[in-house]
């Protein structure tokens, strides 16, 4: 009996990691629309929560369905994220410097999700 329940369980789990690589390009054209929309000399605090969310939502989800590179990628982002909008003053050079990282990690994620990250230490 249990393997049924197997069976199911990991057709359900490959059904849901189809549907998630499937929206990778939609999730990380949001990203990419929220990095356009960003205005480095008085950032908007809906698009720093927006860009969160979808950082935080990645990161939180990517290793689930085999992508933990990505994961462990949107984790970091988002963390520099959260620590640039902590402060009461950034520069346009940081969030420059923050929004080419972004920038790198769509790029990446367009073309290799599941791939080691460029320049990725940890994979090694």
């Amino acid at each position: 009996m249990s393997n049924g329940a197997d069976a199911e369980f990991f057709a359900r789990l490959a059904e849901l990691n189809g549907k998630f690589a499937a929206s990778l390009p939609q999730t990380l054209g949001r990203l990419s629309e929220a990095r356009h929309a960003f205005d480095v000399a008085q950032p908007q605090e809906a698009l720093i929560a927006q860009l969160q969310a979808v950082l935080h939502t990645l990161a939180g989800s990517s290793a689930t369905f085999g992508f933990r590179s990505l994961g462990l990628q949107a984790r970091t982002l988002e963390q520099r994220l959260r620590v640039l909008a902590t402060f009461d003053s950034v520069s346009p050079t940081e969030w420059r410097a923050w929004l080419a990282e972004l920038d790198a990690f769509v790029a990446w994620g367009l073309r290799d999700p599941k791939g080691a990250y460029p320049d990725d230490e940890s994979a090694i």
